[in-house]
């Protein structure tokens, strides 16, 4: 079984009765605190296919065996995003566009200590949430769009993280991505999102192939098990965080080579004998 690496960080898990186990593209309504961050998630997941690809799309036996082998692999995927409530992991998903889950890792604790509410964050304001997430990138429009989001939560929903598409995208920072990743793990729907982890590992396993984001989100939610649609996220993620890799797959290590139809499989590297005297 492959097990990510010792370093990877551990999840917390929500408390609330809304949440589920676990939690990484399309730039939202133009909204002023919002823009910058749905190009960011832009950014971060890439628009054209990559070169490396399937020659075809998997059949439905094929995509069966490769998440089953993959579910072996992750038997307690979860989101690498430390969050306590719908409204810690809102924010954590909306901080994590362009920076990694352990960078956000990082910063959220005392950030989370000084704000856990989205009354707590309005009255933090926009520099106080800046003192706390000046080690991560896009900073500056992430303090403003979490203020935001958290005003807009205050006037619009009573406080609470609301548990639609729809409502989601209309707050300040979040996208498809992001509001997809909370459907997923906050309220256990199945939604499929596709960050640059599972955009590369679909179309170089021809799990599901597509030049975009859309595309490719469009073709896993058609094609993957309905039984299996919400936790194959988590799967994907972690197959292609660790070791479906973008530089260069570690093939190798790789529990579902059968049916992935990646025609470039890498081998596993040969170790140098030592230098005379070394």
């Amino acid at each position: 079984m492959v097990k990510a690496p010792s370093s990877a960080p551990r999840t917390r898990k929500a408390s609330t009765a809304a949440t589920a186990k676990r939690v990484s593209v399309k730039p939202e309504k133009a909204q002023p605190a919002a823009r910058t961050q749905a190009a960011s998630d832009k950014a971060k997941t890439g628009h054209n296919a990559p070169t490396a690809q399937a020659p075809r799309d998997m059949t439905k036996a094929e995509i069966r065996a490769f998440l089953t082998d993959l579910s072996r692999a992750w038997p307690d995927a979860e989101t690498e995003l430390h969050y306590t409530t719908p409204f810690t992991l809102l924010v954590a998903v909306v901080l994590s566009a362009q920076a990694t889950d352990a960078s956000v890792n990082r910063v959220t604790p005392a950030l989370f200590a000084a704000a856990p509410t989205p009354t707590a964050m309005v009255e933090l304001g926009e520099e106080g949430v800046g003192q706390h997430i000046r080690t991560i990138g896009l900073w500056r429009n992430k303090a403003k769009n979490v203020v935001e989001l958290s005003r807009q939560l205050l006037e619009r929903h009573n406080g609470q993280v609301p548990g639609t598409r729809e409502e989601l995208e209309a707050l300040a920072g979040v996208g498809r991505k992001t509001a997809n990743v909370v459907l997923n793990v906050a309220f256990n729907q199945p939604t499929v999102p596709v960050d640059t982890h599972v955009f590369r590992l679909a179309n170089r396993t021809g799990l599901g192939r597509g030049k975009t984001v859309e595309a490719v989100e469009a073709a896993l939610e058609k094609r993957i098990p309905p039984e299996m649609i919400r936790e194959s996220h988590h799967w994907m993620i972690l197959q292609g965080r660790y070791v479906c890799k973008a530089r260069k797959p570690e093939c190798w290590r790789c529990v579902a080579t059968t049916p992935c139809l990646f025609p470039a499989k890498t081998d596993r590297p040969v170790s140098k004998p030592p230098r005379p005297g070394a």
